[in-house]
């Protein structure tokens, strides 16, 4: 259960791959683009990602009009559309900052620029889970491949994922809820272990479209190697994904956060070598309350535990200790030990 993307090993293992999605937020501006890259460095992203769009290879003309939008798909895609060039220079520029660049083609030319332009790793969008044919061509070029899986169930997901294991390329699968936002009681993170379940050969991920981290720290939790959110330098930007983005300090905190919950999940319930020193104060001993006489019997009313731990015999052995003698006289506050003890 790992992919190589780059020399980014991806895994359980390993500390969560964190994908801030810059997508279309850049509304076609290039300028934009670049801030984008620029804030995510800043803040420690090992990666950015954009879409790749070549809108008359993707679509038909048309006017259905996206939910989290008020104009067509196709206006918004023809708005928002960088060209191959300014896609060569975004994925220099960000390797130049020491960042893997990923990108979502939505087509097969879009697919083949990407190719061109010699990317590590695909992305496949939600939209093309299902889309079976771009899946094969994405396939062919035996790269490693992150695939979305909103707007599917298990059966549709299994299609695509015949189709990677026969090119034998590795790859991760992101549960995905396609609702902009998405309401905490639709992401469903139960279907984490499902996807686990059903395909024991993925790296495990959640791309989130609700708001802040708090789903993508739950999934790290439950075993997610990647988290994916929509990325903005300025919530105050327009476009339909910024109100379901995160800006430079809310991505900071999900990198943080994510490797911050990555190394505290798993283990084991037992006593850690660097408790003893709260153990050496936070136990309680057996102690004498009161003077006792040589052959006296130990009993409530001359013996307690209390702090601290030091002593040789610990308040769990208090019960084994009552109605044994004295084997000579004892003051009061004294740690009890073995040798005080007859028999």
């Amino acid at each position: 259960m790992e992919i190589i993307i780059g020399k980014r090993k991806i895994g359980p293992c390993h500390s969560p791959f964190v994908i801030p999605e810059i997508g279309i937020n850049h509304e076609g501006d290039i300028k934009k683009a670049i801030k984008m890259v620029d804030d995510a460095a800043r803040v420690g992203a090992e990666c950015v990602k954009f879409q790749c769009h070549i809108i008359e290879d993707e679509m038909i003309p048309n006017n259905v009009v996206p939910g989290n939008a008020n104009v067509s798909i196709w206006e918004i895609m023809r708005r928002c559309a960088l060209s191959e060039d300014e896609e060569v220079y975004l994925k220099n520029y960000a390797e130049t900052k020491g960042m893997i660049y990923l990108s979502t083609p939505f087509s097969r030319a879009a697919a083949n620029r990407l190719e061109k332009m010699g990317v590590w790793a695909y992305k496949i969008g939600s939209g093309e889970c299902n889309n079976y044919p771009l899946i094969e061509h994405i396939a062919s070029f035996g790269k490693p491949i992150i695939l979305s899986t909103g707007m599917n169930n298990l059966e549709s997901i299994e299609k695509a994922v015949c189709i990677l294991s026969h090119h034998r390329v590795p790859y991760a699968i992101m549960h995905c809820v396609s609702m902009y936002p998405t309401p905490y009681d639709k992401v469903r993170l139960g279907a984490l272990s499902e996807i686990a379940m059903r395909f024991p050969n993925a790296v495990l991920g959640l791309s989130d479209h609700s708001f802040n981290n708090y789903t993508c720290f739950a999934a790290v939790s439950l075993g997610a190697s990647i988290v994916e959110k929509h990325f903005t330098s300025s919530m105050n930007w327009l476009g339909p994904d910024i109100p379901i983005s995160i800006d430079p300090e809310g991505l900071k905190e999900l990198i943080e956060g994510s490797r911050a919950i990555h190394m505290a999940r798993g283990g084991r319930k037992e006593i850690l070598p660097e408790e003893q020193p709260t153990i050496d104060f936070a136990y309680a001993s057996v102690v004498t309350i009161k003077p006792i006489k040589k052959g006296e019997i130990f009993s409530k009313e001359n013996l307690w535990v209390k702090r601290p731990g030091t002593g040789q015999i610990l308040a769990r052995e208090y019960d084994c200790v009552l109605g044994k003698r004295a084997l000579s006289d004892i003051p009061a506050d004294i740690q009890l030990s073995y040798d005080m003890i007859d028999g």
